[in-house]
């Protein structure tokens, strides 16, 4: 069976599982930042004053003079998990539940090095780890960077692999 097949069966075993879940089901996290979608969206250009980079600037501080001149660095332009919380409040805001989740697991991954996402990334293919290298890669997430949302997901993904066998073996 191939690589794609695998996934592609993965996938539809989620999406089963999914099926009886509202679609409709309540935001798990909220910033509170009271934003409303059709007063705030899109964010840059209706509250700008909300965003700031992971260095402290803000948008009106990033301009092309100040790149070229090397006053802003990549460091400058990176997004802040807060910035994804309130793109998440906006999207929870009409109804893409979904998408804000997608958001939220995103803020959780911005602490996290690069380097270590992309491990984890491969760790997560088939028959790449065992269970209980998912579950420590889970409590890696929640301990170590307090990526709660995320941890969940590599347990759910451990559990849906062993049904599917697509665990290595030990």
């Amino acid at each position: 069976m191939s690589e794609n097949k695998m996934l592609e069966d993965i996938v539809r075993e989620v999406l089963k599982s999914m099926a009886g879940a509202p679609q409709t089901a309540a935001p798990t996290v909220s910033s509170g930042t009271g934003l409303c979608p059709e007063r705030d969206y899109p964010l840059a250009s209706k509250r700008p004053e909300l965003l700031k980079t992971p260095t402290g600037k803000t948008l009106a501080d990033i301009t092309l003079d100040k790149i070229m001149n090397g006053e802003v660095k990549s460091e400058d332009v990176r997004i802040t998990p807060e910035t994804l919380k309130m793109q998440a409040e906006i999207a929870d805001g009409v109804g893409r539940y979904q998408f804000a989740n997608n958001l939220r697991r995103a803020a959780e991954l911005v602490a996290i090095p690069d380097a270590r996402v992309l491990e984890i990334y491969n760790a997560m293919r088939p028959y790449r780890s065992t269970k209980p290298e998912l579950f420590a890669i889970a409590d890696e997430l929640e301990v170590k960077y307090n990526a709660k949302i995320n941890a969940a997901f590599v347990r759910e993904a451990a559990e849906v692999y062993e049904r599917r066998n697509r665990l290595r073996a030990d």
